[in-house]
Protein backbone atom coordinates (compact mmCIF):
# COMPACT_ATOMS: atom_id res chain seq x y z
CA UNK A 1 0.00 0.00 0.00
CA UNK A 2 1.18 3.56 -0.59
CA UNK A 3 2.40 5.67 2.36
CA UNK A 4 -0.91 7.39 3.37
CA UNK A 5 -1.40 10.84 4.98
CA UNK A 6 -1.67 10.35 8.77
CA UNK A 7 -5.11 12.34 8.73
CA UNK A 8 -6.70 9.24 7.13
CA UNK A 9 -5.06 7.12 10.09
CA UNK A 10 -6.37 9.54 12.51
CA UNK A 11 -9.61 10.51 11.38
CA UNK A 12 -11.20 7.18 12.02
CA UNK A 13 -9.10 7.09 15.36
CA UNK A 14 -11.30 10.00 16.19
CA UNK A 15 -14.04 8.88 14.70
CA UNK A 16 -14.57 5.69 16.84
CA UNK A 17 -12.30 6.32 19.88
CA UNK A 18 -8.99 4.56 19.86
CA UNK A 19 -5.20 5.97 19.23
CA UNK A 20 -2.86 4.49 17.10
CA UNK A 21 1.05 4.48 17.99
CA UNK A 22 3.09 7.34 16.48
CA UNK A 23 6.75 4.73 16.76
CA UNK A 24 9.79 6.43 16.63
CA UNK A 25 12.70 4.60 14.80
CA UNK A 26 16.45 4.79 14.32
CA UNK A 27 17.66 2.18 12.39
CA UNK A 28 16.25 -0.92 10.05
CA UNK A 29 15.29 -3.34 12.95
CA UNK A 30 13.06 -0.66 14.63
CA UNK A 31 11.22 -0.13 11.40
CA UNK A 32 11.47 -3.71 10.68
CA UNK A 33 9.63 -4.30 14.82
CA UNK A 34 7.01 -1.93 14.20
CA UNK A 35 5.74 -3.42 10.46
CA UNK A 36 5.77 -6.74 11.51
CA UNK A 37 3.70 -5.49 14.79
CA UNK A 38 1.51 -4.24 12.73
CA UNK A 39 0.87 -7.38 10.57
CA UNK A 40 0.42 -9.45 13.89
CA UNK A 41 -1.71 -6.60 15.49
CA UNK A 42 -4.09 -5.84 12.32
CA UNK A 43 -3.37 -2.02 13.24
CA UNK A 44 -2.47 1.00 11.42
CA UNK A 45 1.03 2.53 12.00
CA UNK A 46 2.65 6.18 12.19
CA UNK A 47 6.30 5.87 11.75
CA UNK A 48 8.01 8.78 13.38
CA UNK A 49 11.49 10.22 12.31
CA UNK A 50 12.88 12.67 14.52
CA UNK A 51 15.26 15.15 12.39
CA UNK A 52 18.22 13.51 14.61
CA UNK A 53 16.80 9.85 12.75
CA UNK A 54 16.71 11.55 9.71
CA UNK A 55 19.93 13.11 9.60
CA UNK A 56 21.57 9.89 10.83
CA UNK A 57 19.67 7.83 8.23
CA UNK A 58 19.57 10.33 5.57
CA UNK A 59 16.29 11.21 4.99
CA UNK A 60 15.86 9.83 0.79
CA UNK A 61 17.06 6.40 2.51
CA UNK A 62 14.76 6.37 5.49
CA UNK A 63 11.85 7.35 3.17
CA UNK A 64 13.21 4.54 0.92
CA UNK A 65 13.25 1.91 3.45
CA UNK A 66 9.60 2.42 4.96
CA UNK A 67 8.20 2.54 1.12
CA UNK A 68 9.90 -1.06 0.78
CA UNK A 69 8.59 -2.30 3.88
CA UNK A 70 5.24 -0.48 2.92
CA UNK A 71 4.36 -2.55 -0.17
CA UNK A 72 5.81 -5.53 1.90
CA UNK A 73 2.77 -5.01 4.03
CA UNK A 74 0.08 -3.42 1.48
CA UNK A 75 -2.78 -4.51 4.08
CA UNK A 76 -1.49 -1.84 6.38
CA UNK A 77 -2.30 2.07 6.00
CA UNK A 78 1.09 3.78 7.38
CA UNK A 79 2.14 7.29 7.57
CA UNK A 80 5.76 8.35 7.48
CA UNK A 81 5.61 11.46 10.15
CA UNK A 82 8.15 14.43 10.97
CA UNK A 83 8.44 14.28 14.74
CA UNK A 84 8.87 17.96 16.01
CA UNK A 85 10.20 19.33 12.77
CA UNK A 86 11.97 22.50 14.99
CA UNK A 87 11.37 24.95 11.87
CA UNK A 88 10.31 25.57 8.11
CA UNK A 89 13.52 24.29 6.27
CA UNK A 90 13.15 20.83 8.61
CA UNK A 91 9.49 20.53 7.20
CA UNK A 92 10.72 21.48 3.57
CA UNK A 93 13.82 18.25 4.03
CA UNK A 94 10.68 15.75 5.21
CA UNK A 95 8.22 16.46 2.32
CA UNK A 96 11.06 16.51 -0.23
CA UNK A 97 11.92 13.04 0.82
CA UNK A 98 8.07 12.24 0.70
CA UNK A 99 7.05 12.17 3.95
CA UNK A 100 3.55 11.90 4.17
CA UNK A 101 2.85 14.14 7.50
CA UNK A 102 5.09 16.50 9.60
CA UNK A 103 4.80 17.85 12.90
CA UNK A 104 5.97 21.75 13.19
CA UNK A 105 6.85 22.36 16.51
CA UNK A 106 6.99 26.26 17.42
CA UNK A 107 5.38 25.60 21.00
CA UNK A 108 9.09 27.62 22.45
CA UNK A 109 7.79 30.57 20.63
CA UNK A 110 4.91 33.25 22.11
CA UNK A 111 1.21 32.22 20.72
CA UNK A 112 1.45 34.52 18.15
CA UNK A 113 4.58 33.48 16.32
CA UNK A 114 3.39 29.87 16.71
CA UNK A 115 0.77 30.78 14.91
CA UNK A 116 2.53 32.21 12.36
CA UNK A 117 4.80 29.69 11.45
CA UNK A 118 2.51 26.86 12.34
CA UNK A 119 0.10 28.16 8.95
CA UNK A 120 3.17 28.94 6.64
CA UNK A 121 3.78 24.82 7.38
CA UNK A 122 0.30 24.17 6.73
CA UNK A 123 0.42 26.21 2.92
CA UNK A 124 3.24 24.20 1.99
CA UNK A 125 2.07 21.10 3.14
CA UNK A 126 -1.96 20.87 2.75
CA UNK A 127 -1.99 21.37 -1.19
CA UNK A 128 -0.02 18.27 -1.53
CA UNK A 129 -2.08 16.05 0.55
CA UNK A 130 0.33 16.20 3.69
CA UNK A 131 -1.39 16.52 7.19
CA UNK A 132 0.42 18.35 9.66
CA UNK A 133 0.75 18.76 13.67
CA UNK A 134 1.17 21.34 15.65
CA UNK A 135 1.82 21.39 19.30
CA UNK A 136 0.61 24.14 21.95
CA UNK A 137 2.00 24.24 25.72
CA UNK A 138 5.34 23.05 26.94
CA UNK A 139 5.91 19.02 27.76
CA UNK A 140 7.90 19.19 30.98
CA UNK A 141 6.17 17.43 33.34
CA UNK A 142 3.93 18.83 35.97
CA UNK A 143 3.98 17.16 39.96
CA UNK A 144 0.87 17.39 42.14
CA UNK A 145 2.58 19.96 44.35
CA UNK A 146 2.86 23.02 42.08
CA UNK A 147 0.72 25.86 41.98
CA UNK A 148 -2.25 26.54 39.28
CA UNK A 149 -0.38 29.31 38.14
CA UNK A 150 2.99 27.41 37.74
CA UNK A 151 0.25 24.90 35.86
CA UNK A 152 -0.77 27.35 33.87
CA UNK A 153 1.82 28.82 32.77
CA UNK A 154 3.25 25.15 31.16
CA UNK A 155 -0.01 23.22 29.78
CA UNK A 156 -2.39 23.94 27.37
CA UNK A 157 -4.88 26.67 26.94
CA UNK A 158 -8.34 25.59 25.78
CA UNK A 159 -9.80 28.84 24.36
CA UNK A 160 -6.41 29.25 22.46
CA UNK A 161 -6.43 25.60 21.66
CA UNK A 162 -9.95 26.10 19.73
CA UNK A 163 -8.51 29.53 18.11
CA UNK A 164 -5.32 27.83 17.20
CA UNK A 165 -6.52 24.95 15.43
CA UNK A 166 -9.20 27.25 13.59
CA UNK A 167 -7.17 29.71 12.84
CA UNK A 168 -3.92 27.55 11.61
CA UNK A 169 -6.05 24.72 9.72
CA UNK A 170 -4.00 22.04 11.15
CA UNK A 171 -4.95 18.63 11.04
CA UNK A 172 -4.20 17.29 14.74
CA UNK A 173 -2.87 18.97 17.59
CA UNK A 174 -0.31 18.15 21.05
CA UNK A 175 -1.59 19.87 23.68
CA UNK A 176 0.37 19.90 26.84
CA UNK A 177 -1.17 18.25 29.73
CA UNK A 178 1.62 17.27 31.79
CA UNK A 179 3.65 14.63 30.59
CA UNK A 180 7.54 15.14 29.32
CA UNK A 181 10.16 13.47 27.24
CA UNK A 182 12.39 10.79 27.28
CA UNK A 183 12.51 8.13 30.25
CA UNK A 184 12.49 10.51 33.24
CA UNK A 185 9.04 11.89 33.23
CA UNK A 186 7.92 11.95 37.11
CA UNK A 187 9.57 12.42 40.68
CA UNK A 188 6.23 10.32 41.54
CA UNK A 189 3.07 9.18 39.93
CA UNK A 190 2.19 10.73 36.67
CA UNK A 191 -0.82 12.77 36.82
CA UNK A 192 -2.39 14.62 33.73
CA UNK A 193 -5.09 17.18 33.51
CA UNK A 194 -7.57 15.06 31.93
CA UNK A 195 -10.30 18.24 32.45
CA UNK A 196 -8.18 20.33 30.49
CA UNK A 197 -7.94 17.40 27.71
CA UNK A 198 -11.24 16.98 28.47
CA UNK A 199 -11.97 20.48 27.27
CA UNK A 200 -9.33 20.69 24.33
CA UNK A 201 -11.14 17.74 22.33
CA UNK A 202 -15.01 19.76 23.06
CA UNK A 203 -13.60 22.88 21.66
CA UNK A 204 -11.49 21.58 18.89
CA UNK A 205 -12.95 18.28 17.88
CA UNK A 206 -9.78 17.61 15.68
CA UNK A 207 -7.33 14.34 16.67
CA UNK A 208 -5.03 14.65 19.61
CA UNK A 209 -1.87 14.08 20.56
CA UNK A 210 -0.19 12.55 23.55
CA UNK A 211 3.54 13.21 23.24
CA UNK A 212 5.95 12.02 26.36
CA UNK A 213 3.79 9.04 26.19
CA UNK A 214 6.14 6.21 26.65
CA UNK A 215 5.38 3.80 29.52
CA UNK A 216 8.76 2.34 30.69
CA UNK A 217 7.71 -1.07 30.80
CA UNK A 218 8.80 -2.70 33.81
CA UNK A 219 10.10 -6.08 32.25
CA UNK A 220 12.21 -4.42 30.00
CA UNK A 221 13.42 -1.76 32.56
CA UNK A 222 14.47 -4.74 34.87
CA UNK A 223 15.80 -6.13 31.84
CA UNK A 224 18.26 -3.21 30.78
CA UNK A 225 19.58 -2.35 34.49
CA UNK A 226 19.96 -6.55 35.08
CA UNK A 227 22.57 -6.67 32.31
CA UNK A 228 24.47 -3.08 33.51
CA UNK A 229 22.21 -0.64 32.43
CA UNK A 230 21.29 2.24 34.39
CA UNK A 231 17.42 4.12 34.31
CA UNK A 232 17.66 5.71 37.84
CA UNK A 233 14.85 5.18 39.07
CA UNK A 234 12.95 6.11 35.37
CA UNK A 235 9.17 6.41 35.77
CA UNK A 236 6.39 6.69 32.23
CA UNK A 237 2.69 6.47 32.18
CA UNK A 238 1.27 3.57 32.89
CA UNK A 239 -1.06 1.63 30.56
CA UNK A 240 -4.14 2.63 32.76
CA UNK A 241 -3.36 6.32 32.20
CA UNK A 242 -3.23 5.90 28.70
CA UNK A 243 -6.36 4.13 28.54
CA UNK A 244 -8.13 7.23 30.49
CA UNK A 245 -6.04 9.56 27.99
CA UNK A 246 -7.67 8.02 24.93
CA UNK A 247 -11.19 8.42 26.65
CA UNK A 248 -11.06 11.93 26.70
CA UNK A 249 -9.50 12.44 23.12
CA UNK A 250 -5.97 11.72 22.39
CA UNK A 251 -5.65 9.47 19.17
CA UNK A 252 -2.32 9.57 18.13
CA UNK A 253 0.10 8.33 20.84
CA UNK A 254 4.16 8.88 20.44
CA UNK A 255 6.68 6.36 21.54
CA UNK A 256 9.83 6.36 21.11
CA UNK A 257 11.74 5.82 24.99
CA UNK A 258 10.02 2.23 25.33
CA UNK A 259 11.81 1.06 22.17
CA UNK A 260 15.09 2.25 22.86
CA UNK A 261 14.85 0.43 26.64
CA UNK A 262 13.69 -2.80 25.30
CA UNK A 263 15.44 -2.95 21.83
CA UNK A 264 19.38 -2.07 24.42
CA UNK A 265 18.02 -4.26 27.21
CA UNK A 266 18.38 -7.61 25.01
CA UNK A 267 21.26 -6.20 23.17
CA UNK A 268 23.11 -6.09 26.96
CA UNK A 269 21.83 -9.48 27.39
CA UNK A 270 22.89 -10.76 24.49
CA UNK A 271 26.06 -9.45 24.63
CA UNK A 272 26.31 -10.35 28.38
CA UNK A 273 25.53 -13.93 27.41
CA UNK A 274 27.94 -14.68 25.00
CA UNK A 275 30.41 -12.33 24.55
CA UNK A 276 32.73 -13.88 22.21
CA UNK A 277 29.53 -12.94 19.72
CA UNK A 278 30.55 -10.85 16.71
CA UNK A 279 27.75 -11.34 14.18
CA UNK A 280 25.62 -8.38 15.01
CA UNK A 281 22.75 -10.20 13.01
CA UNK A 282 22.81 -12.94 16.47
CA UNK A 283 22.70 -9.24 18.58
CA UNK A 284 20.65 -7.16 16.95
CA UNK A 285 17.77 -10.13 15.46
CA UNK A 286 16.60 -10.70 19.05
CA UNK A 287 16.93 -7.27 20.23
CA UNK A 288 14.35 -6.77 17.07
CA UNK A 289 12.03 -9.14 17.88
CA UNK A 290 11.65 -8.00 21.97
CA UNK A 291 10.59 -4.65 20.32
CA UNK A 292 7.75 -6.37 18.29
CA UNK A 293 6.46 -7.86 21.50
CA UNK A 294 6.88 -4.39 23.19
CA UNK A 295 4.98 -2.57 20.32
CA UNK A 296 2.07 -5.30 19.93
CA UNK A 297 1.21 -4.89 23.91
CA UNK A 298 0.74 -0.98 23.06
CA UNK A 299 -0.91 -1.51 20.26
CA UNK A 300 -3.62 -3.45 22.16
CA UNK A 301 -3.70 -0.92 24.73
CA UNK A 302 -4.17 2.08 22.60
CA UNK A 303 -6.99 -0.01 20.69
CA UNK A 304 -5.77 0.09 17.46
CA UNK A 305 -5.51 -3.68 17.16
CA UNK A 306 -7.88 -5.18 15.31
CA UNK A 307 -8.64 -1.82 12.88
CA UNK A 308 -7.41 -3.02 9.70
Amino acid sequence: MPLVSAKIILDDANKNGYAVGAFNVNNMEFLQAVFSAASFEKSPIIIAASEGAIKYAGPEMLHSMVKTLSDSYPEIPAALHLDHGSNLNAVMTAVKAGFTSVMIDASHFPYEENLKITKQAVSLCHPLGISVEAELGRLQGVEEHVSVAERDAVLVNPDEAKDFVASSGIDFLAPAIGTSHGAFKFKGEAKLDFERLKKVKELTGIPLVLHGASSVPEAASKKFEEFGGDLKGAKGVPFDVLKEAIKFGINKVNTDTDLRISFLARVRESIAKDKSQIDPRKIFGPARDYVIEVIRERMRVLGSSGKI
